[in-house]
Parts: structure tokens; C-alpha cells; sequence
């Protein structure tokens, strides 16, 4: 994998969001995840900077709305995250240009305690997210996305609230999940 610089310059404002009658800014919703992602997509100027690297993911850190975790990937063909949730996290996602699929677990799994899991029958759900395509999600979403084009690199933006604490890896063999480790922040920024 490749890194590339924490912060852009063509890093667009987050925005501030809403105070409630307190004037404290509040949290950001899934809602409000996706409307930035969809904003951040949108610049063509950010997008066209982030270096694409033709065998591995590339990425920028952004400035997320109220204090949210935001993100700028590269996907080479044939690249994908492999199976993984973000803990507490509540995010979303869109594909900026390209094609990317997510394929997810349309169940909230149980956030600790536990190492392999059998998984029901017609659990899977798997989406197409072509450019201008985007989803928000809850905590404890299991899913992998994956660039399938064999000759297309695609982007996407992603952000999260509370910035991730956590990513939870996973293998998957047929209706088996089985947790294979925990990775922190330190280990990806």
C-alpha cells in the first residue's frame, strides 16, 4: 500500500454543522456523512490530485464535518479492502470515479465476545456503486468493497463519526466469519 501525504491542499472545508439551542456543534449523522462525501466528490480539482499508484491503494486524509474522520482513496484494478467493519463508527461512502462494489452482511452483528460466527442463509447483500454512487451505514457494518475493473482505477471518499477507534479484519469461507485481528489507528495513519 502506498500513503500518501495526511492533508491536502485541495482538502475542501468541512463545513460546520448545525449547533443545537446550546450552541454546541452537534454530532454528524449518517446523513450528514453522505451529504459530505457527496460535496467532497464533486471536486474535480481534489479528486484529479490524489496520487494513483498502479498496485496499491493510495489515500489522503480530510477534514470530516464536526470532528468526523474523512478519507480519499485510490483503488487500482483489482484491489479491495477485504472484510471489515469500523467498530462504533457510523460512515459513509461514494465512489468518485470508477466502480466500486460493496458487498455487506445485512445484520448487526455482535460487537464483542465473540471469534467465529456462523452466518444464516440470504444474509449477503452486495451493491454496484458506479461514480456519483454513495451509502451511509451504522456501527458495526461488516462489509469488504472491492474496485472489480481489470482496467479502471476508481476513488472514493469515506468518512466516519467518532473518527474509527478501530477496524475489526475478518476472514469469510462460505457462511463462516471468523475474526482475525484488530488494527488501531496508529497502524493505517
Amino acid at each position: 500500500m502506498s500513503v500518501s501525504p495526511s492533508v491536502s491542499p485541495h482538502t475542501p472545508s468541512a463545513g460546520s454543522l448545525p449547533s443545537t439551542i446550546t450552541g454546541t456543534p452537534r454530532t454528524p449523522t449518517q446523513a450528514d456523512l453522505l451529504d459530505f462525501v457527496r460535496r467532497t466528490a464533486a471536486d474535480t480539482e481534489l479528486i484529479a490530485s490524489l496520487p494513483l499508484d498502479p498496485d496499491g491503494r493510495t489515500w489522503v486524509r480530510l477534514e470530516g464535518p464536526g470532528g468526523s474522520e474523512a478519507w480519499l482513496i485510490g483503488w487500482p484494478p483489482g484491489t479491495g479492502t477485504g472484510w471489515h467493519d469500523h467498530a462504533e463508527s457510523v460512515g459513509a461512502f461514494l465512489t468518485a470515479s470508477g466502480e466500486l462494489k460493496e458487498n455487506s452482511l445485512a445484520a448487526r452483528l455482535p460487537a464483542d465476545g465473540w471469534k467465529t460466527l456462523e452466518l444464516t442463509e440470504e444474509i449477503d447483500r452486495e451493491r454496484t456503486l458506479p461514480a456519483g454512487t454513495g451509502r451511509g451505514f451504522g456501527r458495526h457494518h461488516v462489509h469488504e468493497v472491492l474496485n472489480e475493473s481489470t482496467e479502471e482505477h476508481a476513488i472514493s471518499v469515506h468518512a466516519y463519526y467518532p473518527p474509527l477507534p478501530q477496524i475489526r479484519r475478518y476472514s469469510r469461507t462460505g457462511q463462516i466469519l471468523r475474526l482475525e485481528h484488530v488494527e488501531r489507528p496508529e497502524d493505517w495513519q
